[in-house]
């Protein structure tokens, strides 16, 4: 574990800018796994809105379960509860798909606008900047007595120096930016454009053009590890589903997030 989480200011949430937020922001030092913590929330009964925030997360997990550790203090890391719809019927579970990827909209907009680092997303759920890892989206479905709720997990990678990066392929802010990162900015930041993306979401808006216009996977020759096999082609879009189209020689396949392992690109 790194020596630097005692140097590193803690998220801060006695700002103004905080206290005014529709969201219910919590912050702990350590967590096994927010989305666990969140989880384990909503079906005690906690409401849509809870934002748990940690300083530390010792056994986190990224898709297809695998680990998301952090050092303290290093990156920011939280997970919204979320339930689309509620009071009014809900959002059609079709649609679910979706929230990973308005997410990602939410979140490289969050980092654009407090660092000016130039972000991509790399479809379903990677956060990218300079072709690097920056962060990644985690959701998972929970329910309570027939409701269910989105647990959407973020983690961007803030304070870490190179030598706390877990593999060649990840970077973090002040690696790219080579000055400090306001971790609790950014918080403020995510807060705010998760809220502008959900509500227009849940309000019928359709997001697949903002997504498109920061996702780089569209355009790329694609090797997409599946259950059983790989499909290999041009990823050509991402479809009104939430759905990575690609060109194969066998004509389009349509994959969703839950069907797919990795997609990288053919070298």
């Amino acid at each position: 574990m790194s020596d630097h989480g005692d140097s590193r200011p803690p998220i801060d949430l006695t700002a103004q800018r905080l206290a005014s937020s529709r969201w219910r922001v919590q912050v702990v030092d350590e967590s096994t796994s927010t989305n666990a913590d969140v989880a384990e929330r909503f079906r005690g009964g906690e409401p849509e809105g809870l934002v748990l925030v940690a300083e530390h997360q010792s056994a986190g997990r990224g898709r297809m379960g695998r680990s998301w550790v952090t050092s303290p203090r290093a990156s920011l890391i939280v997970s919204f509860l979320l339930v689309p719809g509620a009071g009014s019927g809900g959002v059609p579970g079709g649609r679910w798909p979706w929230l990973p990827l308005l997410t990602g909209v939410a979140a490289a907009r969050a980092v654009r606008r407090v660092t000016d680092v130039q972000v991509d997303l790399k479809w379903p759920n990677d956060v990218l900047a300079g072709g690097q890892k920056l962060g990644g989206i985690l959701l998972e479905r929970v329910e309570r007595r027939g409701e269910a709720a989105a647990v959407v997990g973020i983690g961007i990678n803030c304070a870490q120096t190179t030598d706390e990066l877990p593999v060649p392929e990840a970077t973090s802010l002040s690696v790219l930016t080579g000055a400090p990162v306001d971790r609790s900015a950014l918080l403020e930041a995510l807060l705010e454009e998760l809220a502008d993306c959900y509500d227009d979401w849940q309000a019928g808006a359709d997001l697949r053009p903002a997504y498109l216009e920061l996702c780089i996977t569209p355009g790329q020759q694609v090797r997409v590890a599946v259950p059983g096999g790989e499909v290999l082609g041009e990823a050509v879009d991402v479809d009104p589903s939430g759905r990575l189209v690609v060109r194969t020689e066998a004509g389009d396949e349509r994959l969703g997030a839950g069907d797919v392992v990795h997609v990288r690109p053919q070298r």
